[in-house]
């Protein structure tokens, strides 16, 4: 096989003497401190489970490609939330492949070996020189605890459901079939409801990003001072993010005063104004990828003002009354219902809307003020199992052990001339993430305070 490699503008020719000079005195040993890995086991059942779902089919799974940044430069790796999933593994460019009998072999890029050729110190891609080491075929099957075989032997002849869109490459060799959706819609719903150790994996996930907004907190006074505050207070949950997981789990939100009207505000090149709220929506995504998603907002000054106390706890009860409804068996969406009647009766209170409750939620009027849902499955997708059917996951019922988040918030725009001067500009979201229970919901994000008074007392304690 000819060998192809990814050289760039660092590479330089390479002399018959250097070659044969890089090909030896290598000491070639194994890799130490090999094992399974935890989620090991936990992979396992879950490809019995997607085998059993379609018995005597064959399923590709693709772990997905590198992607470019820009010109040569590749973003940072990570795998399909499905293959992740299945396998634990986080290798670019493998296929995991569920034979008709249902055994599972995991198809791998793994290592060059130094002595067959020159991939290892001049392919700038895959090269272990380049991008780290790759595990060899043994390792990766002792890491997963599943049969390995090398890429270049994978024959995708034949019949086969395919998860489509994560590498176009096995998409062009497998014909389309009618059943991809399917497979597609299984391997979303199949996440819905979280084992014992996933939840173990989102837990310290959320208990990292705890510590990711003390750390926000206690950097106001510098981040006050620079021009791009936002950014300053960006850097500083990127760096717990990056001390404690794999990276943040989706771009940071850190947006100051008219910002927070921006959903999803991720340019963070704002100042910090003392007299301004800050919305702050971030999550650490654990080494394993699992994702928190909370947003805090509260004073820069420390201190709620007046106005700015009415907004938030008008979202505080709108949230509490959303978080009270969960429970298995109660209907996915009967959650944002709760939070938006409260919501409905607060903006009548204030004068902005004039109809009662019930005809503001069929009219749609108060969406004028807060635009989304209030909450959405939470994994390895910080909005995980999103190809789920609407039947299962938003027309559906909660179960024990599905983990979501409750955000409800309020954007009074900053131009709306429906509002009273003093509330334009305000922003206000309250999200926390919870696992629902055999009687309720579990607030794994209660290291955070939700009351104004206690946002108050918490920043007092921090700064």
């Amino acid at each position: 096989m000819t060998e192809v490699l990814n050289t760039g503008s660092h590479d330089l020719p390479v002399t018959d003497e250097l070659a044969a000079f890089m090909r030896t005195g290598w000491a070639g040993e194994r890799r130490a401190g090999i094992a399974p890995l935890p989620i090991a086991p936990w992979a396992a059942k879950r490809r019995a489970a997607l085998a059993q779902r379609f018995p005597g089919e064959r399923l590709v799974i693709p772990a997905g490609t590198l992607k470019v940044r820009s010109n040569d430069s590749d973003y940072r790796f990570r795998p399909h939330s499905a293959y992740a999933y299945l396998t634990g593994a986080g290798e670019s460019d493998d296929v995991l492949v569920i034979e008709p009998s249902g055994e599972a072999v995991l198809y791998v890029r793994p290592r060059a070996p130094r002595e067959e050729g020159q991939e290892f110190y001049r392919d700038r891609r895959y090269g272990e020189f380049w991008a780290g080491p790759r595990p060899d075929l043994a390792e990766a099957a002792e890491l997963y605890q599943v049969e390995c075989a090398h890429i270049r032997d994978l024959d995708l002849k034949g019949p086969a459901r395919v998860l489509r869109g994560v590498d176009a490459s096995v998409d062009a060799r497998v014909e389309r079939g009618g059943g991809d959706a399917e497979l597609e819609s299984f391997l979303s719903e199949l996440r819905l409801i979280k084992d014992e150790w996933e939840v173990g994996e989102l837990r310290s996930a959320v208990d990292a990003t705890v510590r990711g907004f003390e750390d926000v907190v206690r950097a106001l006074p510098q981040a006050m001072g620079h021009r791009r505050g936002e950014r300053y207070l960006e850097g500083v949950f990127g760096l717990r993010a990056r001390l404690e997981g794999n990276a943040v789990g989706y771009d940071s939100i850190v947006a100051s005063g008219s910002h927070a009207c921006v959903l999803h505000w991720i340019r963070n090149d704002g100042p910090l104004r003392r007299d301004d709220l800050l919305l702050m929506d971030a999550g650490v995504e654990s080494d394993t990828l699992y994702t928190a998603d909370v947003t805090r907002t509260f004073p820069l000054s420390g201190r709620f003002s007046a106005v700015q106390r009415q907004v938030y706890e008008l979202v505080y009860e709108a949230q509490t009354a959303a978080i009270a409804t969960l429970r298995p068996g109660a209907r996915f969406r009967d959650f944002h219902l709760a939070a938006m009647r409260v919501v409905c009766e607060g903006l009548r209170d204030w004068g902005l809307l004039k109809e009662p409750a019930d005809t503001l939620l069929e009219t749609g009027l108060y969406r004028r003020y807060t635009l989304c849902s209030s909450g959405h499955m939470l994994g390895l997708d910080v909005h995980d199992c999103a190809k789920s059917r609407a039947e299962v996951y938003l027309d559906g019922v909660l179960e024990e052990g599905q983990v979501l988040t409750v955000e409800p918030g309020l954007y009074l725009q900053p131009d709306d001339l429906t509002l009273p001067e003093e509330l334009r500009g305000i922003g206000v979201r309250i999200e926390d993430d919870l696992v629902i229970t055999a009687d309720g919901a579990e607030l794994l994000s209660g290291g955070l305070p939700r009351h104004p008074d206690e946002i108050e007392s918490w920043m007092g304690t921090l700064l």
